[in-house]
């Protein structure tokens, strides 16, 4: 892989910003490519660099996967208690009876 694609691979995995405001992570990202490389720096360190974005990219990718899978198999997990024992009782069948304030 390439410097260009594993760098275009690690935005593709932080969240999306406005160009005009980017996130202080973007920027840190985008300093970290555009700094120049020394002269003295060995091939084998550019390639152990790229497999570092492209191992970060893998991990932020994994993240955003889980985080799916966790809201799509989980769907009542960021409800109240009150919705969630109501949205229960409907699922077997009972209406729970309505409370006077």
């Amino acid at each position: 892989m390439s410097v260009q694609s594993a760098y275009r691979a690690l935005l593709r995995e932080l969240p999306r910003r406005n160009l005009s405001n980017p996130a202080p992570l973007h920027v840190h990202v985008r300093d970290l490519f555009r700094a120049p490389r020394p002269a003295s720096e060995s091939a084998s360190e550019l390639s152990y660099s790229i497999a570092r974005a492209e191992q970060v990219a893998a991990y932020a990718r994994a993240q955003r996967e889980y985080v799916n899978l966790l809201d799509r198999y989980n769907p009542g997990i960021e409800m109240g208690q009150e919705e969630r024992v109501r949205l229960t009782a409907r699922r077997v069948g009972l209406d729970l009876p309505k409370q006077s304030d």
